[in-house]
């Protein structure tokens, strides 16, 4: 059945500057809100193909759209390109070996998810030209997904309103589309102020706000056992009040990651947090502030969607990886543990058939485990109907957020899972086009999922994206 959809050709024909372009970011690393570079890429190839580019979507640098095809509905096809601290590794070996520098590599695989899903929007550009159907399909390029919510704050300044559907895809072991699960989610800085002092000469007139953030800690990892099991909640101390032991710390800020599997849920819970840093500051008589630093919706599925992007899976089959992208993924494989190579076959609800690269596709009513992350993508998914692939670009048992995934990155089968799941996206953007009842359908069923209530973004409204000045060259 391979090369029966048209679109694919338009796919083809590109695939190799995009597969460039996506080893290009690879090379520049950026992480939240600095993906100067990145975007730089996106922009350059959206007016190389002719769309009608749109810079600083949603008031932020790095955020670019681009547009193309008149009248019909508007499909947009998501994209990013922001890549994970501490994760510089080189590419194409099965040894931890970073690379000189800052230390920011792709850990996650958005160079190949904004590259894929721009090359999809490029090769639907090309078919609506070719086949004179009225519609427009849009990319979106998106940075900061990494904690930086860049989607939400998009969102919640109208980027989609007149999207009809959206698309997306991630870099995945198999192929499968996505079981829309996530965690809502909310960053938020607890700042502790208090009283410095010497802390032999004169303790008793201190008030140390550092001990106020371990209070706080404590009083949160009592709260783990009061929780729905599905909740997760994390921290990181930003500010420890400084390196003089001598000195009571005057000021110490910690940032407590709080997830939930719906809004309501996480509301909830930021309630109880504040309350037990409330207690804290209590305790140590000293004063506490609290700053949204972002925040995120769970993920809303729509089954029209996914039916259509299924299908066109089994239309393509799984990709054609080669015994040297096999032999590379064994390599990979020695480097991890039987826990690592056992997670993803749990999380798909699969038994482990022994490949080391996917050969199949996951079945659409597969039921995997309840692990789960949190996405921007979510916050799309409450505005538009909204659905997504999972492409195979690396070896069975990778840990996501790992050096080995980002040694993958510009590798032959990465090319390979990419270029096959653009086409998934873009065979899906035709069957919105040429099918008259799939958007109504996925506009139905999107309306009985959200019970007809409107978008309200999780980020308060005075919280704005922490932009990066561009760094110099």
């Amino acid at each position: 059945m391979r090369n029966s959809d048209p679109v694919w050709t338009h796919v083809d024909e590109r695939r190799d500057r995009y597969n460039d372009m996506s080893d290009r970011i690879w090379d520049k690393p950026e992480i939240a809100y600095d993906e100067y570079a990145g975007v730089a890429e996106h922009t350059a190839m959206l007016e190389a193909e002719g769309f009608r580019v749109t810079r600083d979507v949603a008031g932020i640098p790095t955020a670019v759209m681009g547009e193309a095809g008149e009248g019909g509905p508007v499909i947009a096809i998501l994209g990013e390109y922001d890549a994970l601290p501490g994760l510089s590794q080189e590419a194409g070996v099965a040894e931890h070996k970073p690379l000189p520098g800052d230390g920011m590599g792709h850990g996650c695989g958005h160079n190949l998810l904004g590259a894929g899903s721009l090359l999809a929007a490029a090769a639907v550009k090309d078919w609506l030209k070719a086949n004179g159907v009225a519609g427009r399909v849009r990319y979106y390029g998106c940075p900061a997904e990494e904690g930086g919510a860049a989607k939400g704050f998009m969102a919640r300044d109208g980027a989609f309103d007149d999207v009809d559907i959206a698309i997306s895809w991630h870099p995945s072991a198999f192929v499968s589309v996505n079981d829309a699960k996530s965690l809502a989610n909310t960053r938020i800085d607890f700042t502790f102020e208090g009283r410095a002092s010497h802390a032999a000469a004169s303790p008793h007139l201190g008030r140390s706000a550092l001990d106020a953030v371990e209070l706080m800690s404590v009083g949160v990892n009592y709260l783990r056992e009061h929780v729905p099991s599905t909740a997760r909640l994390h921290y990181a101390y930003l500010d420890a009040g400084g390196i003089a032991p001598n000195v009571v710390q005057a000021k110490a800020t910690v940032r407590h990651l709080i997830r939930a599997d719906d809004l309501p849920t996480l509301t909830s819970l930021v309630e109880r947090v504040k309350k037990i840093a409330e207690g804290a500051a209590l305790m140590t008589e000293t004063k506490v502030t609290t700053k949204v630093v972002s925040a995120v919706s769970n993920l809303l599925g729509n089954a029209p969607l996914e039916k259509a992007m299924y299908d066109a899976m089994l239309r393509l089959g799984p990709p054609e990886f080669d015994e040297a992208d096999r032999a590379y993924a064994e390599k990979i494989r020695a480097t991890l543990k039987p826990e690592d190579i056992a997670a993803p076959w749990k999380r798909v609800g699969m038994k482990d058939t022994g490949s080391v690269l996917a050969d199949f596709i996951v079945p659409l009513d597969a039921v995997g485990d309840d692990s789960k992350g949190s996405t921007d993508v979510g916050d799309v998914s409450w505005k538009v109907p909204t659905v997504q692939a999972r492409g195979a670009t690396y070896a069975v048992g990778t840990p996501g957020h790992s050096w080995q995934l980002t040694a993958q990155g510009k590798s032959p089968a990465a090319h390979k899972g990419m270029v096959h799941v653009a086409k998934v996206m873009a065979s899906t953007a035709v069957a919105a086009f040429t099918d008259e009842t799939l958007i109504p359908r996925a506009k139905a069923e999107f309306k009985e999922r959200t019970g007809g209530i409107p978008y309200r973004s999780p980020m308060p409204a005075d919280v704005k994206p922490p932009l990066k000045p561009r760094r110099a060259a």
